[in-house]
């Protein structure tokens, strides 16, 4: 009769183990792990650009995309996949773009638009996940000597706060 591998125990020197089952992973299946949120422990970030969707009168949302550019010249990339996941990715950005009737997209350095604005020149102290099954990365939170920044995926979209 079959049985489950997982269901399967063996008896050795009278003690009973099971196979090791393998560990549930934090990565998303369609975007991977991306770069590890934790190598910005340490890092002073000095400047943040991000890029935004413009159509029409429509005033600006919150931003579709965020680089974070650190003190070593490293570049950490924030935004959101199509199955809902937060990805975090090295890569540089890009540049605008015009999409014909839809609007186009604009690519340049953050002001005051984000919660990233109050900690230029401040140092990453800690930075916290949080993943979800069958997403993988939802939330990534960045502590500042100042304060904290939040960046989630939220319907789809990036969603900055400060906490």
């Amino acid at each position: 009769r079959a049985v489950p591998y997982n269901a399967v125990t063996w008896e050795i020197d009278r003690r009973y183990c099971r196979p090791m089952e393998p560990e549930k992973s934090n990565e998303c299946p369609l975007h991977g792990a991306g770069v590890s949120a934790q190598s910005l422990v340490g890092r002073r970030l000095v400047e943040v650009v991000g890029s935004w969707h413009l159509y029409g009168s429509d005033g600006l949302a919150g931003p579709m995309d965020v680089w974070l550019i650190d003190d070593r010249g490293a570049v950490t990339h924030l935004t959101t996949g199509s199955d809902g996941c937060l990805i975090v990715e090295a890569s540089k950005p890009h540049i605008g773009y015009d999409m014909g009737t839809s609007g186009r997209v604009t690519v340049g350095a953050i002001g005051e638009q984000t919660p990233f604005a109050d900690h230029i020149g401040e140092d990453v102290l800690a930075v916290r996940e949080e993943h979800a099954p069958n997403t993988g990365r939802v939330a990534l939170e960045l502590t500042f000597l100042t304060g904290r920044v939040r960046c989630e995926s939220w319907a789809g979209d990036l969603r900055l706060t400060s906490v």
